[in-house]
């Protein structure tokens, strides 16, 4: 079986480079507007699911992800502009948010199986002044990373404590992963070419 993952992203290819997995990057391109009255988890599993079909095909596992920042109840996503990242920054500043990431496998033989489940991080965040925003803001990395931070880049000085799984926070919590792509019939460290 070949594996796909359904990004781009830069930092989920890294991280399953380094459990050892040989995959194909195939984005999917699928909308990741929330519903009405949709939970974060619900919502972060859906768009996953949605990316995951929208890319398998015959002879494949597919691994989909949606990551998420919420702070007190707003959903914060990849900003549309600096102006909306600056925003974001604002808020998360001196106080806590939850990163939700949704997963999900899909395996296309026979017949096509489904896991998913999704992952949550609490991270609390430093007091932030108008100059350090501004400053991170021009170096465009807030640009394409949920909640406009990240945290395995610049984004992570401003990171006074983390709650859970680091790697969720990066956008792929690796020990869900395994466990999905093991269920899948898909080993890490070892997976034959």
């Amino acid at each position: 079986m070949r594996l796909l993952l359904a990004s781009g992203s830069p930092r989920r290819q890294k991280i399953l480079s380094d459990l050892g997995l040989s995959f194909d990057v195939r984005a999917s391109g699928v909308s990741e507007s929330r519903h009405p009255d949709e939970a974060p988890s619900m919502f972060a599993e859906r768009v996953a699911r949605d990316k995951a079909m929208a890319v398998a095909e015959p002879g494949t596992v597919v691994l989909a992800a949606d990551t998420i920042v919420v702070h007190r109840g707003v959903i914060l996503g990849k900003p549309a502009h600096p102006t909306e990242a600056r925003s974001m920054l604002e808020r998360l500043s001196g106080d806590r948010h939850t990163v939700v990431t949704g997963l999900a496998v899909v395996r296309t033989d026979d017949v096509t199986s489904m896991w998913c489940d999704s992952e949550r991080t609490a991270v609390t965040f430093i007091d932030l002044t108008d100059t350090e925003i501004a400053g991170y803001i021009a170096t465009g990395e807030p640009m394409d990373k949920a909640g406009a931070y990240g945290l395995q880049g610049a984004g992570g000085a401003f990171v006074s404590s983390i709650e859970g799984n680091p790697s969720n926070v990066v956008g792929l919590p690796m020990p869900l992963a395994v466990r999905l792509l093991r269920a899948a019939g898909v080993p890490v460290f070892g997976q034959g070419s």
